[in-house]
């Protein structure tokens, strides 16, 4: 689904553009210093011309669509520049940003049907955004001040620059942001920053090895890259380095391949190959001098077919290659931007996606109150919105990232800053149905930053889960969007409920005084009844006519069980049965269970099994441990 930004239709106000024969100006986004600048003029005089007052035969594209058709211009938008450069590699998905560009391309044979009006689309908070704008683009002397192509014929990037701008408030709100907020904007996506200082990849090779193959998967299945050298000080942005690159701006990667070594029928036969990555930087000149450069006697050793292969030029046009130990040694900073494969009819892996509108709002009522801040806050940080989920597998690896709605239209007002947003996971009982109250097993987290999205990629175990995505301090309000992605479905759902209803047979039927929590941790010493002398032990732990049932451990005869089951009680004199089997194909044997009497408080014991009559024997050996919590107060779990 397309959602026109701001209500503009472009197909309604094209056609009314064309009927009254008059050319297109955006109320919206008018060519005044308003749509340039949060407050003053930093740029001198400018005048607003169209494409056909700056060229003769301009286009949409010229020879196509190309990564060398970017040069940034005066503002510092290499974030932007170089996610264009990524996005431009990609004809699938440029068509997203780009819609109908065909019908969208100037007409020479049938020029009455230019109205003066472009439209481009951008993935903004979990839909996709059609902007409206005219043609009108910003000048100085007669050259575009802004971004720009090779060609001055050519006008797509300046085009869809003006419309990012738009959407963003101006075009100074896109001076200096997040390259892999542009990806993910033009793409749908999840990206994934990383510190390649903080990984320790610069000094382990399995390491380099492991993350070239996530990279190069990431780039095969139609992802996009980008990358940066940190600056640690206002000084050292945008410095060249003596190696030729360019501290604090962001390149756009634009191929990542293992190179064939050798000329001739024999490099085919040889296993030498290189993993080497290309890199564009967005100023359109300024690239690496080291080795492999694009004149240096290292491409000597690759054949020259190999060469006209992947594109190896030579001349100043930004673009680069380095092998990919050079490139982990000398960049800091690298943003995946992965493309969530959702459909059943590809080849590929197919992800389960989950996406949740929240928000953090403020009450005075505790049980209310939706903004407590993060984990530091002891007696708020269990009042923010609570999402439950199911891992279904023995283990599963799940993307989840957390998103806050885009605040840089807002900086004219002086609203724009980022909240600094973050969320942390817990590991919950298999029959959790009600808000957590107390902290439980943190299994996960992502980082806290003033961002726009935090992501995580984490291996989590079979069980129940819930994710509290916060801001950092208490008392903040904003909305949020929140993407899980795994394997198979995860039930994803949000915890609202501080405790069991009240209904109208809660009188006849008694409504719940106790709420105990049973912690099966493990078990030891269980009679085998395989050939092999081993079990495949599950633990049920049964409560007034409820039970949660553990996940089937396969072959051993002293499980670690680690299963939680939480009971609301209505009679707290009922004891609790906690049974474990040996799993079978055709039928499920009765390894022995302990009951729990009623008590209160905390405890931790470990107990004999006996059999359904209470009796323990030779044949009944085994031991299990359990810890117990109960509370009379239901919201106190």
């Amino acid at each position: 689904m397309v959602v026109p930004y701001e209500g503009q239709s472009y197909s309604a106000l094209r056609r009314q553009c064309q009927q009254s024969g008059h050319l297109f100006q955006d109320p919206l986004f008018p060519a005044t210093d308003q749509s340039l600048f949060y407050q003053n003029n930093r740029v001198g005089r400018v005048t607003w011309k169209r494409p056909k007052e700056l060229s003769g035969d301009p286009h949409l594209f010229v020879d196509g669509i190309s990564a060398h058709d970017l040069h940034q211009g005066r503002l510092g938008n290499c974030w932007f520049v170089a996610a264009c450069s990524s996005l431009a590699s990609r004809e699938s998905l440029w068509q997203k940003v780009i819609p109908d560009w065909k019908d969208q391309e100037w007409d020479s044979d049938k020029p009455e049907s230019y109205a003066g009006i472009f439209h481009f689309r951008f993935w903004r908070f979990g839909e996709w955004v059609d902007v409206v704008i005219d043609d009108r683009l910003p000048t100085a002397n007669g050259d575009l001040i802004y971004c720009h192509s090779n060609d001055s014929n050519e006008f797509w990037s300046a085009l869809v620059e003006k419309a990012y701008a738009k959407m963003c408030g101006c075009y100074e709100a896109l001076d200096g942001g997040n390259t892999a907020d542009a990806l993910v904007d033009f793409t749908g996506g999840v990206s994934e920053p990383m510190s390649l200082m903080e990984s320790g990849v610069k000094d382990d090779e399995e390491k380099r090895a492991e993350l070239f193959e996530r990279v190069l998967k990431v780039h095969n299945r139609g992802g996009l890259i980008s990358c940066s050298i940190q600056a640690t000080s206002s000084a050292e942005m945008e410095a060249r380095l003596a190696s030729g690159l360019v501290k604090g701006h962001a390149y756009a990667v634009t191929d990542v391949r293992r190179v064939r070594l050798g000329h001739g029928l024999l490099a085919y036969f040889r296993s030498d190959k290189l993993t080497m990555i290309r890199m564009r930087n967005p100023w359109g000149q300024r690239e690496w001098n080291g080795p492999w450069s694009d004149s240096s006697e290292e491409w000597q050793k690759v054949s020259k077919s190999e060469r006209e292969r992947i594109g190896v030029t030579v001349r100043d046009d930004g673009e680069f290659w380095m092998t990919f130990d050079d490139f982990v040694s000398n960049f800091t900073d690298l943003i995946l931007c992965r493309l969530i494969n959702t459909s059943y009819l590809s080849l590929h892996k197919t992800w389960e996606e989950t996406v949740i509108h929240g928000s953090w709002c403020r009450h005075d009522d505790p049980l209310r109150n939706r903004a407590g801040g993060c984990t530091n806050n002891h007696h708020t940080f269990l009042q923010n919105p609570q999402y439950v989920f199911d891992v279904k597998k023995p283990e599963d690896e799940a993307l989840i990232c957390l998103q806050q709605r885009d605040r840089r239209a807002s900086l004219k007002g002086g609203r724009g800053q980022n909240l600094p947003i973050g969320f942390d996971i817990h590991r919950v009982e298999l029959n959790r149905m009600y808000r957590m109250h107390v902290k439980q097993q943190k299994v996960g987290g992502s980082v806290y930053i003033n961002s726009r999205s935090v992501f995580l990629r984490i291996d989590l175990k079979e069980g129940r889960y819930v994710i509290i995505p916060t801001t950092f301090e208490p008392g903040l309000e904003g909305d949020f969007l929140l993407r899980i992605f795994t394997d198979v479905p995860s039930d994803c759902r949000e915890l609202t409920l501080d405790e069991p209803p009240q209904t109208c047979w809660s009188g006849i039927c008694g409504y719940p005084s106790l709420v105990t929590q049973v912690h099966v941790l493990a078990a030891s010493g269980l009679a085998g009844h395989d050939s092999d002398g081993a079990s495949d032990p599950y633990v049920i732990i049964r409560c007034e006519g409820h039970k949660v049932r553990s996940a089937v451990h396969k072959r051993t005869c002293s499980p670690h069980f680690d299963t939680k089951g939480l009971f609301y009680r209505k009679k707290s004199k009922q004891p609790i049965s906690i049974e474990i089997y040996n799993h079978n194909v055709v039928k499920d044997s009765f390894l022995g269970q302990v009951t729990l009497p009623d008590e209160h408080g905390e405890f931790q014991q470990t107990l004999h099994l006996r059999d359904k009559g209470g009796r323990r024997d030779n044949d009944l050996p085994g031991t299990i441990t359990v810890a117990v919590v109960t509370s009379t107060t239901l919201t106190n779990i």
